[in-house]
């Protein structure tokens, strides 16, 4: 593999991990679907910029040059820059930062020093306090218990602060979690109980659309993922007759 990943949680409520990357060589990879946003740090042939980056619903291949640093500061779900709409940035609408400085950035009227992976925490804490990030606390609440609220102003209130609906973050979710399990020698069937699919077939369309790849070329390991880190199962939703209800968490529906 090309690209190198390391990872660490954050002290931060608001932050899902904090991680760095390098490029060893020019290629191709997988960027796979995630749920979250995130503020990334690019460092490549004397130029340092940032850039806020969305939602992705699908997979997509992209081209990675050699000799590049990354740093990333992934946010929880549900934590956002209000002058950032996550559904504006959605599948891949980024938007890179002006530069103020060698050293620091523009954003919302201010130069910021570009953060690192050490002081990633301390540079979120400054965020918060300024109001340019903020978290939606409902989000976890609607995600583990949609049925509690009211599904139309659930939905538009979860949308707003996401930028994707329930139905697409449980496919996503559930589709890194199946790819953490295959890449640890889960055999496939065993994955297809564990993470809650119905049957192989729904697994294999989940895991070329949302990763990119299916289940057997994933467990090979020949081609270059975006970056993966262990996470849980979604919750998993029953009807009421206490029967697994895979409709909920998306089968046979495409992402979004």
């Amino acid at each position: 593999m090309f690209l190198t990943f390391d990872e660490r949680f954050s002290d931060s409520p608001l932050v899902e991990r904090v991680w760095r990357s390098q490029s060893h060589a020019a290629g191709a990879f997988l960027s796979m679907a995630s749920s979250h946003v995130e503020i990334a740090i690019t460092r490549q042939n004397g130029r340092v910029f940032a850039t806020v980056r969305g939602p992705e619903t699908k997979a997509t291949r992209a081209e990675c040059p050699a000799g590049g640093d990354w740093l990333g500061i992934r946010f929880k779900l549900g934590t956002y820059l209000p002058s950032f709409a996550p559904g504006d940035l959605k599948n891949r609408h980024d938007v890179t930062l002006p530069d103020a400085s060698s050293r620091s950035f523009w954003l919302n009227g201010s130069a910021w020093e570009y953060p690192d992976f050490e002081n990633a925490d301390t540079f979120v804490a400054r965020l918060v306090r300024k109001g340019i990030l903020v978290r939606d606390d409902a989000i976890d609440a609607s995600l583990c218990e949609p049925d509690s609220l009211p599904a139309r102003s659930t939905q538009r209130h979860f949308l707003r602060a996401t930028g994707i609906t329930h139905r697409t973050v449980r496919q996503i979710e559930r589709a890194r979690y199946a790819t953490t399990l295959l890449k640890q020698g889960v055999s496939i069937l065993d994955t297809v109980y564990d993470a809650g699919y119905f049957d192989q077939a729904h697994l294999t369309r989940s895991m070329k659309t949302l990763i990119g790849q299916t289940p057997v070329e994933i467990q090979q390991g020949k081609q270059q993922l975006s970056f993966l880190y262990k996470t849980t199962p979604p919750p998993r939703i029953y009807d009421a007759h206490g029967r697994f209800d895979h409709d909920r968490i998306g089968t046979n529906h495409r992402p979004g």
